[in-house]
Parts: C-alpha cells; sequence; structure tokens
C-alpha cells in the first residue's frame, strides 16, 4: 500500500501535527507516457508554511485533503516514457506519497550516485540557487564589503555566507544557538557569528562586528532581527529579502519600526524575490555551485531524518530552529 500526507487543516499560527492527515492509497501503475516513482528524499522547507493559509500569493494555497507537495527525489521504478528508464533518478515538485505517477513534466534527471542525491534538494537544489542569485542578482557583493546573513545557520544562510567569502567579503551570521555560532565560523568560514538570542542589544552586538557597517543584508527571518541590522546599514545598501520566518506564524500583522526613512536616508535598495525570478541564470548558477563543490570552496550541512511518517514533524521542526543547514527526510 501507498502512504500520503495530506494537509487535513489550515494552521492557525504555528502548525501542529494535527493539521496534517496521513491516508493509505493502492500503489498506482503507469499508463502509457508515463513513470512510475518511488519517494527516497523529501525536502521541507518554511516557504510552504504560507502555502498552507487559504490566501493568495505566487503560487496557489494547498487544499485541504489534497497532498501537500515539495521538492522530492526519486527514483523511477516502472516507466512507460521514451524519456526515462527503470533506476533514472529524478528531482521535482511531488507530491508527499511514497509512491506516485508522473508524465515526466517538471521533472529533472540525476546523473549521480545513490548515496549523493540528497544535495540536489539542497546545494545543488532550490537551496543552493535561491542562496547564489539572491546574493548575487540583488546583493550584487563587492570584494572587501561586509555582508550580514540572518538564519545563517540554515540551508540559504549558510551557503549566502560561504558564497559571500568566496567573493572577497567580510561575512557576519546571526542564528540563534551557541553551537550553530561554532558551526559558522568552524565549518563555513564566516568571519563572525552572533547567537541573537544572547547577545543583549542586537544592534550593539551588530554593531561591533560589523566596525565598518552593512553593505548587503541577507535577509531570511524578518522582525526584531532585521529591524537590528538596518539600523547598522551603510549608504546605498543592498537587501535581498528572502524570507521572513519570525513572522510565518503570526496570526495578525506585526507592528514594528518603519524601514521606508532608513532606506530613503541610506538611498538603499530592498527587493524581495522568489528564486523562479532568476530561472533564466539557474544553468550557469548551477555549474558555478557545482565547481565550487568539486574544488572544495563551498560545503553543504543537512540535518538529516529517516522516515515518511516523519515529514510532518521535521516541517515543523524548522519553527524550533532544529536544523543545521538543509532540513531533508530520507525515506
Amino acid at each position: 500500500m501507498n502512504k500520503v500526507i495530506l494537509l487535513h487543516k489550515r494552521p492557525v499560527g504555528k502548525p501542529v501535527l494535527s493539521d496534517f492527515k496521513f491516508a493509505i492509497e493502492e500503489i498506482p501503475v503507469a499508463d502509457d507516457g508515463e513513470l512510475l516513482l518511488k519517494t527516497l528524499y523529501v525536502s521541507v522547507d518554511p516557504y510552504l508554511r504560507g502555502r498552507m493559509n487559504d490566501s493568495k500569493s505566487y503560487v496557489p494555497p494547498f487544499q485541504l485533503n489534497k497532498p501537500i507537495q515539495s521538492g522530492i527525489v526519486a527514483e523511477v521504478i516502472g516507466s512507460n516514457h521514451t524519456d526515462f528508464k527503470i533506476g533514472d533518478f529524478v528531482s521535482g515538485n511531488l507530491d508527499w506519497k511514497e509512491y506516485q505517477i508522473s508524465d515526466g513534466k517538471g521533472l529533472n534527471k540525476i546523473n549521480d550516485k545513490a548515496e549523493n542525491l540528497s544535495k540536489y534538494l539542497g546545494i545543488l537544489g532550490m537551496t543552493g540557487l535561491t542562496a547564489y542569485c539572491g546574493l548575487t542578482e540583488i546583493g550584487d557583493p563587492k570584494a572587501g564589503e561586509t555582508i550580514v546573513v540572518s538564519g545563517a545557520a540554515g540551508a540559504v544562510g549558510s551557503v549566502v555566507g560561504q558564497i559571500g567569502k568566496i567573493l572577497g567579503c567580510r561575512v557576519v551570521g546571526i542564528t540563534g544557538a551557541d553551537e550553530k555560532v561554532d558551526l559558522l565560523k568552524s565549518k563555513f568560514h564566516f568571519d563572525q557569528a552572533i547567537n541573537y538570542k544572547t547577545a543583549g542589544n542586537l544592534k550593539e552586538a551588530i554593531g561591533n562586528a560589523c566596525p565598518a557597517g552593512v553593505d548587503v543584508y541577507f535577509d531570511n527571518v524578518g522582525g526584531e532581527i532585521s529591524d537590528a541590522v538596518l539600523a547598522n546599514i551603510n549608504k546605498y545598501a543592498r537587501i535581498p529579502l528572502c524570507g521572513a520566518i519570525s513572522l510565518y506564524n503570526e496570526t495578525k500583522p506585526p507592528v514594528g519600526p518603519r524601514i521606508q526613512p532608513v532606506l530613503l536616508v541610506k538611498s538603499s535598495l530592498m527587493r524581495g524575490f522568489i528564486v523562479s525570478d532568476f530561472s533564466d541564470k539557474f544553468p550557469a548558477a548551477i555549474k558555478q555551485l557545482a565547481s565550487w563543490l568539486k574544488e572544495s570552496k563551498l560545503t553543504y550541512a543537512e540535518t538529516i531524518v529517516e522516515g515518511f511518517d516523519h515529514i510532518p514533524q521535521a516541517f515543523l521542526d524548522l519553527f524550533k530552529g532544529k536544523n543545521e543547514g538543509k532540513m531533508i527526510v530520507k525515506i
């Protein structure tokens, strides 16, 4: 039989396990032009929280009592499709199912060994593309500048910081645990890292870590952390707005400092983006990321949770900061 995870209820505030529902269905059979996929790895990402709301956004919301979808790496175990054969590995945006049918549209073939597949949901997938395109296209970093990254020990943030170092910048990360501070400096080679939970006056802590001010702020979290960073930006600063995880579970719009005067006085650019905005840049970006990875200039961290049944809990754990790097469920 085939396990499926459905959106059972729309979360109010922070999601809970009862918002999800498991269902059982028969394993499907591939017809002409179709292939049967077995799920191997599932990506859980903060942006999925927005799709659980019944509101207009850049992608349609999930439907109640329908499967949730995210990035998945799968193996072709049955094929009546001329472009795919049994044993191929593919990635794509697929349902949270153990087995599913596809017509091949939207799937990318992976030419790699089975033990290397998870990185195609991370450093060589949406994570790496988000970091690379957001930083280079909007942040436009120049050697000698200072980059601050919030959510720095997460999947995207840890890659942003490394790319900043490769490009010759000073990089400061903001995170929420002392062990993650150590990780940022030892594994990812950030120049400085700040635990926002213990820093006291965060504005001053960022100022001390960035004596020349902040030229690029890669914003993954929003909220009070971003308020503190914006108080330290330089003239002509660039702010790629990637996410706002600190606000995703709010039930009413929070009130905070008004950022327009800061951006105006500092002649600064803040631009929100979705990685698909830069789809024309993907081939070159993947080539560059793969090259840096091969040259050991770039590394990555993964938090691997095992078992299909644990997908919802892995997603919830993102909002508790339990991941180092990319959160992935291995089936």
